[in-house]
């Protein structure tokens, strides 16, 4: 039986890595998604949140499957304009302003024009600031730097920025000889490719799928609501594919599919977990199974909004979630296997 072909994969989390997608500013990344998949004359349509829904038809409608992953990604806005002609930030999303200090990143204006800049704290040169180093990072120290001249808030906002403007950083993408993907932002892009292959993958082998399913393409999971609506009435399964979360006293690794059991809203579901498990050691893939204890997924928040349907969640591990991420090929690899024979595979309930 032959699998998505994981080079194919990366090339297309190139590409989606390298469209700016804070939560809240993710057009430009839905139409290359949407875009992608109607050339594979697969149907979709949009939500009025602005996610994607793709779905190909299986031999059963009565019963439907659901797969999600996230295209948005962490961000900021600009929180002020400051007297120094320097920016300060409101973060998008959970992260800490540690994990980005000394980032590149691009300021988006409301009419689109885009700048550079460089995130900095206010105290950076050790030679004038005795406390440098151990100064707070927080929103009060923290600054971008813009790279242009420009040195009061009336010549910053005679280029176009204003307060709410989105500011995105440099995902800084590397895919080294040894098989490491090093990038911002592999939450969730990477399972956001891996389904775009599957589905190519599906298209392309003229695969008859048992029921109809539908790919979730949500872009607001990072500020907690990405895929609680639109969810069919004959929706039975809704699986989450999101990374898994790399730390002390964690089982999830850079190189197999990560399967949870429970993070922060609770267990997933009992029997889905074991048939997900079940698929991996019949074909096997190599997996670890999880438990997140600061985690939340759009299954979990699909269950939150009050819809019966079993629930699930795997993911290729990432490591330093959050800030500077890295997986794995054979991480991608694994987790593209047990997608391809989950939905080839009968329902649990």
């Amino acid at each position: 039986m032959s699998y998505a072909n994981t080079e194919e994969t990366i090339s297309i989390l190139r590409k989606i890595l390298a469209i700016p997608s804070p939560s809240g500013n993710t057009n430009e990344v839905i139409s290359f998604v949407e875009k992608f998949l109607t050339e594979l004359e697969i149907e979709t349509t949009r939500n009025r949140k602005g996610g994607l829904i793709a779905t190909i038809k299986g031999i059963d409608s009565s019963k439907h499957r659901i797969l999600t992953a996230h295209v948005d990604t962490l961000g900021a806005m600009v929180k002020e304009i400051k007297a120094n002609g320097r920016l300060k930030i409101d973060l998008i999303g959970g992260f800490k302003f540690n994990s980005i200090e000394g980032e590149y990143c691009q300021i988006e204006t409301a009419s689109g024009k885009k700048y550079t800049g460089t995130i900095l704290m206010h105290q950076t040169s050790v030679h004038v600031y005795k406390d440098a180093g151990k100064a707070e990072r927080n929103q009060e120290n923290i600054e971008i730097r813009i790279d242009e001249k420009v040195h009061t808030p009336e010549e910053v906002r005679a280029l176009g920025i204003e307060v709410g403007d989105f500011v995105s950083f440099d995902p800084r993408i590397e895919v080294t000889p040894s098989g490491y993907i090093k990038s911002r932002h592999l939450d969730d892009k990477a399972s956001v490719a891996i389904l775009l292959q599957l589905m190519k993958q599906l298209k392309s082998e003229n695969m008859a799928l048992p029921y109809t399913t539908h790919f979730l393409i949500s872009n607001n999971e990072e500020i907690g609501y990405g895929g609680n609506s639109n969810i069919t009435p004959e929706t039975v399964e809704y699986l989450a594919v999101d990374m898994g979360a790399m730390g002390d006293g964690q089982s999830t690794d850079e190189y197999t599919v990560s399967i949870c059991a429970k993070d922060a809203s609770g267990p997933y579901h009992y029997e889905l977990r074991k048939h997900l498990v079940q698929l991996a050691e019949a074909n096997k893939i190599k997996y670890k199974l999880d438990i997140y204890p600061y985690y939340g997924s759009d299954a979990s928040a699909a269950i939150r909004s009050g819809h019966d349907i079993v629930h699930g969640l795997i993911g290729p591990g990432i490591d330093s979630s959050h800030a500077f991420e890295r997986t794995h090929q054979s991480s991608i690899e694994n987790t593209a296997k047990l997608l391809y024979h989950y939905v080839l595979s009968d329902l649990v309930l």
